[in-house]
């Protein structure tokens, strides 16, 4: 079982793990402030904090931790009942939220699609290299 680098425990990922570079819990004035410039319904914008804030806060990641992460995603975004909006919405019992609005995103699913193009094309080499092998010996 492939576990998590830094505590030791089995690596399960979800596809919240791509919103954690965009939370702004007790940063809303500098991070938040930052994030919120950008436009979620622009292409561009959503290319560049896809790669400023998401991707490249998992660039440290092992190859075989790129691939069972993307994999979660992929896997997510194949199901036809996961509900991406969800992913979106402020829970006040967490110690994180997202920056103002990113909860009325109009197709949240297709924010994670580009999220699995760019980093498909990202970790381009790192996935093939963990594709032949078999992750059952990780």
């Amino acid at each position: 079982m492939l576990l998590d680098k830094d505590s030791g425990i089995p690596y399960c990922p979800t596809p919240a793990y791509f919103l954690g570079g965009f939370d702004i819990y007790d940063r809303e004035e500098t991070l938040g402030t930052e994030l919120e410039t950008y436009n979620l319904e622009d292409p561009k914008d959503r290319i560049e904090l896809i790669e400023k804030y998401c991707l490249n806060r998992h660039k440290n990641l092992s190859y075989r931790h790129k691939f069972v992460l993307l994999k979660s995603l992929e896997n997510a975004l194949l199901d036809k009942k996961f509900d991406f909006n969800k992913l979106l919405e402020d829970d006040p019992e967490e110690y994180s939220s997202l920056p103002s609005g990113w909860n009325e995103m109009k197709n949240p699913k297709a924010f994670f699609e580009e999220i699995l193009r760019l980093a498909s094309e990202k970790w381009k080499s790192d996935l093939a290299k963990a594709s032949i092998e078999d992750p059952s010996t990780w």
